[in-house]
């Protein structure tokens, strides 16, 4: 299991949740990947999409600046 970034700074919606998916695809089941963005509609959109496709949101982290989600990358059948 491996951890990685993704610095969406500065990208609106929907590119925070795209980007992300890109590049959940490259990456195996239980690596974990956080994002980190300036888009505050990113706290919503992204554990939506993780919803629709398996994956789990670890942590949501907000400050005044930017916002940080980690996620785990699933299979179906990984679901905790």
């Amino acid at each position: 299991m491996s951890h990685h970034e993704l610095d969406a700074r500065r990208l609106l919606c929907p590119l925070p949740v795209i980007r992300a998916q890109n590049r959940m695809q490259d990456l195996l089941p239980g690596d974990t990947l956080e994002v980190i963005c300036t888009d505050p509609g990113a706290l919503y959109d992204i554990p939506a999409w993780c919803r629709m496709y398996g994956h789990e949101v670890i942590n949501t982290q907000q400050t005044r600046e930017e916002v940080r989600i980690t996620l785990r990358v699933c299979t179906p059948n990984d679901k905790t």
